[in-house]
């Protein structure tokens, strides 16, 4: 058997670590884990944990040994079952042979020092990983917990949340000696108006020197920030929507129970909107997802964007009048999502956005060949082009095919049911819509963190 000690936040280690340390051979874990270890006999090999392969090879090394040899123990911060080394111990050895004590993680530490429940959080790592999953979570919903590493900590993040009206909350030192804030970080730097808030500081040193810190900031500032290696978790908040109504399945809110609204649930002009039958089928191809960044290009009322972002995803609509911009706004804000409206024409704006997942593309007139052009260029999965005029077509498809996306379409043309004197029904035709779609190859596709 394997035992898997979670640590919690503090180098202390948990009481039930003392008699699995008591009969061990092996002994793995983090500097500050084995310097806290006093009851490991001075017999058990230590492995520091770093590098994970080389820890993995010494435990499986160390399971041939007889069993009078004594027990292999892992030490590991926080719930080593959450986003910690249960996984790959039960990759590589099985579940079965684990024996699990968990600890308090530092996600469920942080939002307890600022007293929210986090039963509605989104929970996201990019240690390791790219951090644009990261801010395309925060972007899209008003609670989440991201778990940082080196290149992707609140300086990277602040960055790339300048312009999105979150607020961070940096937990440093997590654990670091008692606890002694009497009121949250949140909730004190909103009643002082400061975009700093307030700091709070359990007022104890930990065994590296650094002091417990709990810090609410504005993404602006956090970008400027040297934060050192001691942070725990950052917190991404939309603070007027942190307090969600009680629900029973934890994480982020389910999906939409449907898609391809009425165009009547949204505001437009002159019935300049996506058709819904339009809109399935493009939703279809979009694939908006959690994680994701999709751009919707020539917005109008905004209904492709609000529905991307309804079912999880990081929205940019992109419209080149005012009032267009407006109305993407207002009907994103009907829907309860989270859309950044960029107003400006296309191709010229969509240097200064970030890379997008997919693309929806709506609008362009002459400039729609460049416009696709520039988005299959910069599109990581695909790219999505209504068009009403048969003679723009050609050139979209030569466009996407030139990108290197694989292109197919179709021509949508639906008739609707509609009500005639003496309780008749009648079929009305819509405007037929032309509906192609480039999708990146696979091979194109390899390396791409989800």
């Amino acid at each position: 058997m394997i035992t898997v000690v979670g640590t919690g936040t503090g180098a202390p280690l948990p009481p039930d670590a003392g008699a699995a340390l008591a009969g061990a051979g092996l002994v793995v874990g983090g500097r500050r884990h084995l310097a806290a270890a006093t009851t490991i006999p001075d017999t058990a090999e230590r492995v520091v944990l770093g590098p994970l392969a080389p820890a993995l090879d010494a435990i499986e090394q160390f399971l041939e040994k007889p069993a009078d040899q004594g027990r292999a123990v892992v030490l590991a911060s926080g719930d080593p079952g959450f986003f910690g080394i249960v996984r790959a111990l039960a990759e590589r050895f099985g579940a079965e042979r684990l024996e699990v004590h968990p600890g308090v993680s530092s996600v469920a530490t942080a939002f307890a020092r600022i007293g929210l429940t986090w039963d509605d959080a989104v929970v996201v790592s990019a240690h390791g990983r790219d951090l644009r999953t990261a801010v395309n979570v925060c972007r899209a919903h008003p609670k989440v917990a991201v778990l940082t590493g080196p290149g992707s900590g609140p300086a990277e993040l602040g960055a790339a949340l300048r312009s999105s009206g979150r607020v961070l909350v940096v937990a440093s030192a997590l654990g670091a000696g008692a606890y002694s804030g009497a009121a949250s970080a949140l909730n004190a730097g909103a009643a002082s108006g400061s975009g700093t808030g307030s700091a709070l500081d359990a007022g104890s040193v930990s065994h590296s020197g650094e002091r417990e810190r709990v810090e609410r900031v504005t993404p602006a500032e956090a970008a400027v920030r040297d934060w050192g290696p001691a942070v725990s978790v950052v917190l991404c908040l939309d603070e007027a929507r942190v307090l969600s109504p009680m629900r029973a399945i934890a994480g982020p809110p389910p999906g939409p129970a449907q898609w391809a609204l009425e165009e009547g649930e949204f505001t437009h002009r002159d019935s300049m909107i996506t058709k819904f039958e339009v809109r399935a089928l493009a939703l279809a191809r979009l694939g908006p997802r959690l994680g994701e960044h999709v751009w919707d290009i020539g917005a109008g009322s905004g209904s492709v964007a609000v529905e991307c972002a309804r079912l999880g995803a990081a929205v940019t609509a992109v419209e080149k009048t005012l009032d267009g911009v407006e109305r993407v706004r207002a009907n994103a804000a009907a829907h309860g999502v989270d859309v950044t409206a960029v107003h400006g024409a296309a191709p010229t704006v969509l240097s200064d956005l970030p890379d997008p997942d997919a693309v929806f593309i709506g609008g362009g007139g002459r400039e729609l060949p460049a416009i696709v052009t520039a988005c299959a260029r910069r599109a990581r999965r695909s790219v999505v082009v209504a068009m009403a005029a048969l003679d723009r077509v050609p050139a979209v498809r030569d466009a996407l095919v030139a990108a290197g996306l694989d292109c197919d379409g179709v021509l949508l043309q639906s008739s609707r049911l509609a009500p005639l004197p003496g309780d008749v029904t009648r079929l009305a035709a819509t405007n037929p819509v032309f509906l192609l779609w480039g999708v990146r190859p696979p091979a194109r596709s390899e390396g791409v963190a989800q």
